[in-house]
């Protein structure tokens, strides 16, 4: 097995041209697991650790570009504030070791419908940066990115530098099941933003269908229902609606982590959760700023 280490993106590109077959790593939180348990024996490892611009984040014209690079760590503590549904994710990724290596853009590359940041960058509605040597950038939503189980719109020749998304203009939640309460891939998971400038209400779940969804069907049900400008408290029985829908939207399978019954239950709980935590940020933003 080939071992290539690029110091700047371009030689990573090339070295990805060259080497179609080789398999980028990062943090190796993922990527070391499967090869020390011979479920992967890449032609090459591509090691993008030296590529600094990688793990950098900016922020220009109000849209975050967060480099595949950066680390679940920093995310809580950087950006915790203007993505908080994604630090919530985040902080329930492994161990704080995991946390400090492991990052988005591997998450992305896994493709796992497990992984845990998928959820809250489809509820905030991502856009996945990619580049090849030979084509240049190509800017992927979220939601087209996910194309089967670990299957994604890479092509062989392109590399993940970065997602994009704006940062949260309402409150932003995720909730996540496990066998246990600490370092555990979830059963199924679940993240929800509202975006009141646009009266909108973005959804995504996890590790309930062969890749990770939005809920399209929930997101028009609440966008249509939610009192906008009021300060109304969310109806128990809109929330249980909007709950059913999301699980309606799973296709959940049976296997050693729990049932589709089960997962299709707990969706439906989480959902309604999130959403009557969402709302009730929302109705106490609107009484403070009422009240200022």
């Amino acid at each position: 097995m080939e071992f290539l280490r690029p110091a700047t993106w371009e030689d990573a590109l090339a070295a990805k041209a060259a080497h179609p077959g080789a398999l980028p790593i990062q943090g190796g939180t993922d990527v070391m697991v499967e090869i020390n348990f011979d479920a992967r024996r890449p032609e090459a490892l591509l090691d993008l650790t030296r590529v600094g611009e990688l793990a950098a984040w900016d922020e220009d014209g109000g849209t975050l570009r967060v480099g595949a690079g950066v680390p679940y760590a920093r995310l809580i503590r950087e950006l915790g504030d203007r993505l908080p549904g994604l630090a919530q994710a985040s902080r329930t990724v492994g161990s704080p070791q995991i946390r400090n290596r492991g990052t988005v853009g591997g998450n992305l590359g896994a493709a796992s419908p497990a992984g845990d940041a998928h959820p809250p960058l489809l509820a905030g509605g991502a856009v996945i940066e990619v580049e090849s040597a030979a084509r240049g950038v190509r800017l992927i939503p979220a939601e087209e990115f996910y194309l089967g189980v670990k299957r994604s719109a890479l092509e062989p020749d392109e590399l993940i530098r970065a997602f994009r998304v704006r940062p949260a203009s309402g409150p932003q939640y995720f909730s996540k099941v496990g066998t246990r309460n600490a370092m555990v891939i979830a059963v199924c998971s679940f993240a929800v933003a509202l975006h009141p400038d646009e009266r909108r209400v973005g959804t995504g779940f996890g590790s309930a269908a062969a890749t990770p969804r939005r809920a399209r069907e929930a997101e028009e049900f609440a966008a249509a229902g939610l009192d906008w400008d009021g300060r109304g408290p969310l109806r128990e029985s809109a929330a249980r609606a909007f709950g059913e829908l999301v699980a309606r939207a799973a296709a959940p399978i049976d296997d050693v982590r729990g049932t589709a019954d089960y997962r299709r239950r707990a969706l439906a709980v989480m959902a309604r959760r999130t959403l009557t935590w969402a709302w009730n940020d929302h109705r106490a933003g609107i009484e403070g700023r009422e009240a200022s």
